[in-house]
């Protein structure tokens, strides 16, 4: 061996070379004067080197003498190599000097003879280590892992003839080396184990694990962003630790990076995992060895790091890089290799490692008359908010289970638990069960499924078979409930124990040699986990619960045959299938905050609309031709909250139909064809609605495909539009002259439709005294004014129950929907008798389910809850005091360019730069997804998509308000 031998000298001192010494070394490679800064590092010692005028040039790196110039060499061959193989990836390879030299010889003050490069400069960042590391960016790095390792397949030199200490095939002479330097004897013990337990498994490996040049750094320290975007890595450094090989060690040690950052887990590698199978894909033995290469690279990080310190402990990078080291290795082996090896094979469609099974041959371990208990989230036992008191469901339980005769009632094995979540959350709750809870109304004799050996453990036993393990605990202290245990020795089919009745057993079937699988472990990690175990139903009685749909099964059955225009949010959304009040529920049992469920104005699954609804669908529901009198009470109702002249009431089934038909009253009441909306805006899908929308974000078309009798106004967008601040009021004025224009062309304008608060902009407020001019305008050349109030109205603005009382008009004719129903298909329009009685013109009027019975006493019953409650109130109160908190935020984020809004209908707009107002549309999109992983769910809405859209169920209490503040303000610190 020519190379660095990490064995004959593991204790490498980092260089201490002058920025002046750098600087003339700098000078001789390009023939004039450059200014050298020092950066970083272990071993090497490197320098950014800039001209005179601060433009970077190059890196100068000079090598550590204990490498040789055969190993210098290789780093440089190796690098032309990719980028001749790999032209869209950047790499720092080596630039000739004024000579045409590449390398130079120079002497150190000390008189050591140094081998000296200038590197390419790379423009562009690399991945922060204190920020947070989307799949998206995880992903591309194991692109360009898998690019550089494709390269490199072939690639060869006498310079890879070397012994570090970061080849995994040298890990237990590493370890051994250097455990004495870890002082910690927690932490000397763990390290040892890990080491041992992830080089058993790839010593069974090795056979199978091809080897070559790898370059064993392409960390998150040595990937480059292209220079316009900062979420997109092409470009590579330092290829001072190529060696050869395993090859799968270069996506390991590029997965294990990912584990420091804020919010990792060791799943948090998965993309990276799979972005390198794309290009250079992986055999099932490799993909196997992912994760003890993983724990390995860990644990040698934090080895070499711990050694590097105790050398030189005022070496301040090798001191911070130690605890971003100590980082991933507890995200390494957090879980066990095998949980993540099942998890990496599924992912990449592999085969993955054989699982648990119960034996062909098992004796039930009850015999009685069992019941199924469901605890998922769609169970009735949860009804009405009662997953948040679980405790007092497992005596609801007991009772309801006697009631049907059953001896034994059985919980389903991996079916997840509502009792196990809890509200704001800001991680996934541990709710999929690795057991079956059996509870006994009986006395009851258990009998050893199989033979083994059985002992005794905290509250309950184990029986030992030849593969598989039975853990059996009860739920009392007192082991006198399971009387007469048999330990030892024990044949399939004789007794153990007795359970007596009135208690509760967990039961849980493993690999008899495997780790400890917790009772509860996350839904994420539940394949992983769940392979280390085996249903347990089949021994007590109950058939095999089988295998739930997943979020993803049911997003790919749902797009076989609804339209693809009816999107969803979220890259991949979690399965909802409950709420309560401002609280979302998933299938695999989370807690989610909405914040964007307008619809739901009194909460999700509010008692009294459940119980009203249930009740008059046992009475009657028709349509509104009928004589019956919910429509007269919830007609009588809705007048009395609107200005007397509005007294004349239509009901519809949503906001489109309820926005369409306003402007056919304006239409029929003025016998004209033509109507003015403003720029930005929505009001609906139906033809005369979606027409006057002029909303980009809602048809990118919007403004090119305007029918010839809509005319637009201006967008009144006083915070990035043309008039901003106290010229804002310039825009009703443009708007009144172009109605007065409009008019003196000889168009015939029927009616102005707006929304009197901007709520496809955020809840952006028109400027002072707008609508009251513009109102005044369309009304002197004959037209009528029209507030759309589907999405503002109805108390959420908190001060104002209408939006059109914030800008002190009346208009004609008025809009609502969304709040109306509390998510029932219900909408109303309001107005005078007189454009009401004009409709007569087009024919009659009535709606199959808008004026039902049903819904009109949903209508009411919103009404009445809304007032009992005082959720008006509440949104003043509780919108004001979050409204106050994002300002805060905005001052210590720039990001966020201001807040709009008042109540329960607020916008926070994001943006890249304060003065150009720059619109964060890409940034506002990840900030969403990363505010679902916190449990929150908002969603981005305007123009430029760039505001979130701040609109919750008006219940949301003050700890709700916080918490989501609390988590946009973890999110904007750590990134997204």
């Amino acid at each position: 061996m020519t190379g660095y031998d990490f064995f004959a000298q593991p204790e490498i001192a980092a260089l201490r070379i002058s920025d002046a010494e750098a600087e003339s070394i700098g000078a001789q490679h390009f023939g004039h004067p450059v200014i050298a800064e020092s950066l970083g590092s272990q071993q090497d010692q490197n320098f950014m080197l800039t001209t005179d005028n601060g433009r970077r040039i190059g890196v100068l790196k000079i090598a550590n003498p204990v490498f040789s110039e055969a190993e210098v060499r290789a780093q440089d061959d190796a690098a032309e190599v990719v980028q001749r193989a790999e032209p869209q990836v950047r790499l720092a390879t080596a630039l000739s000097g004024v000579d045409g030299r590449t390398h130079r010889t120079v002497r150190h003050s000390d008189g050591t003879l140094l081998i000296a490069r200038v590197l390419r400069y790379l423009p562009g960042s690399t991945v922060e280590a204190d920020t947070y590391l989307g799949a998206d960016v995880a992903r591309q790095m194991g692109d360009v892992s898998g690019r550089v390792s494709r390269a490199l397949r072939s690639f060869d030199h006498p310079g890879l003839d070397r012994t570090l200490a970061w080849d995994p095939q040298h890990v237990p002479a590493v370890t051994e080396k250097l455990i004495s330097y870890q002082d910690d004897e927690g932490r000397h013990d763990q390290l040892l184990h890990v080491v041992a337990q992830a080089w058993k498994i790839l010593e069974r490996l090795a056979g199978e694990l091809p080897r070559q040049a790898v370059h064993l750094d392409l960390t998150d320290s040595n990937l480059i962003a292209e220079p316009d975007n900062a979420r997109r890595y092409d470009g590579i450094l330092d290829f001072g630790d190529l060696c050869r090989t395993w090859a799968v060690a270069e996506l390991a040690n590029t997965a294990t990076s990912v584990l420091h950052h804020p919010g990792a887990d060791a799943l948090s590698a998965l993309p990276t995992v799979t972005g390198f199978h794309a290009v250079r894909p992986l055999s099932p033995a490799e993909a196997q060895a992912v994760w003890p290469l993983v724990v390995i690279r860990a644990a040698i990080l934090v080895l070499n790091g711990t050694m590097q310190v105790s050398i030189e402990p005022d070496n301040e990078y090798a001191v911070t890089g130690l605890l971003d080291e100590w980082r991933m290795f507890d995200a390494a082996v957090a879980v066990p290799i095998e949980v993540m090896s099942t998890l990496i094979c599924d992912a990449l469609s592999v085969p993955r490692p054989d699982g648990v099974t119960l034996p062909n041959d098992y004796v039930p371990l009850a015999a009685g008359r069992p019941a199924v208990l469901d605890l998922s989230t769609t169970a009735p036992v949860w009804d009405r908010g009662a997953w948040l008191h679980p405790d007092d469901i497992e005596r609801a339980l007991g009772d309801a289970a006697r009631a049907t005769g059953a001896s034994v009632v059985v919980s389903r094995y991996a079916q997840p638990r509502l009792d196990q979540t809890a509200p704001l959350r800001d991680t996934e709750p541990a709710t999929l069960p690795t057991f079956c809870d059996a509870w006994f109304f009986e006395t009851t004799a258990l009998r050893a499924p199989w033979a083994g050996v059985t002992r005794r453990t905290d509250h309950g036993f184990s029986l030992s078979g030849a593969d598989v393990a039975l853990d059996v605990t009860l739920d009392a202290e007192d082991d006198a409930a399971l009387r007469g245990l048999q330990i030892g020795e024990v044949t399939a089919g004789s007794p153990l124990t007795t359970v007596t009745a009135g208690h509760r057993i967990r039961v849980q079937v493993r690999h008899a040699d495997g780790p400890v699988v917790p009772s509860f472990v996350t839904p994420r990690y539940g394949p992983g986990w769940l392979a280390l175990t085996a249903d347990p139903a089949a021994l007590l009685g109950i058939p095999d619960g089988g295998s739930p749909e997943s979020s993803a099964a049911l997003l790919e059955r749902r797009g076989r045959y609804l339209a693809d225009v009816q999107e969803h949010y979220y890259v991949n959304p979690p399965r909802i299938e409950r709420g309560w009040r401002h609280h979302l529920l998933s299938t695999d049992g989370r807690s989610y905050l909405d914040m964007v469920n307008n619809v739901a104005m009194l909460g999700h699954s509010h008692p009294r609309l459940s119980d009203a609804v249930a009740r008059q669908y046992e009475l009657l529901n028709t349509n509104s031709r009928f004589n019956y009198s919910a429509i007269a009470e919830f007609t009588a109702k809705i007048a009395a909250r609107l200005p007397p002249s509005l007294d004349q009431i239509f009901l519809v089934n949503s906001g489109s139909e309820a926005s369409d038909l306003a402007m056919r009253l304006a239409l029929g009441a003025t016998g004209r064809q033509h109507l003015v909306s403003m720029g930005e805006a929505y009001h609906g899908w139906t033809y005369l609605t979606d027409a006057v929308s002029t909303s980009t974000a809602d048809n990118p078309n919007a403004l090119t495909t305007r029918p010839e009798w809509v005319h637009t106004v201006e967008s009144a967008n006083s915070y990035r539009g043309r008039y901003r601040g106290a010229q804002a009021h310039q825009y009703a004025q443009d708007a009144v002259a172009a109605i007065g224009k409009l008019a003196a062309d000889g168009v015939d304008l029927a009616g102005f439709i707006a929304e009197p608060v901007y709520g496809n902009a955020g809840g952006m407020a028109l400027p002072d005294g707008y609508l009251k001019e513009v109102y005044a305008a369309i009304r002197d050349v004959g037209g009528l004014a029209i507030a759309d109030e589907v999405q503002v109205g109805y108390g959420r603005l908190g001060q104002w129950f209408w939006g059109f009382e914030q800008q002190d008009v009346v208009p004609d004719v008025v809009s609502v929907a969304k709040a109306v129903g509390n998510g029932f298909p219900l909408g109303i329009v309001a107005t005078t008798k007189v454009i009401a009685d004009a409709y007569r013109s087009q024919g009659y009027f009535f709606s199959s389910a808008g004026g039902s019975p049903v819904s009109c006493v949903v209508g009411s019953t919103v009404l009445d809850v809304l007032e009992d409650e005082d959720l008006q109130g509440n949104a003043r109160r509780v919108g004001g005091h979050l409204r106050g908190r994002l300002l805060e935020l905005a001052e210590r984020h720039p990001i966020i360019g201001t807040v709009h809004g008042h109540g329960l209908y607020l916008g926070v707009e994001l943006v890249r730069d304060r003065d150009t107002l720059e619109p964060a549309t890409e940034e506002t999109r990840a900030i969403c997804e990363r505010m679902l992983d916190k449990g929150v769910v908002i969603q981005p809405t305007g123009d430029r998509n760039c505001v979130l859209k701040v609109k919750p169920p008006l219940c949301l209490d003050q700890a709700g308000a916080d918490y989501f503040v609390d988590a946009l303000d973890i999110v904007l610190t750590e990134g997204w």
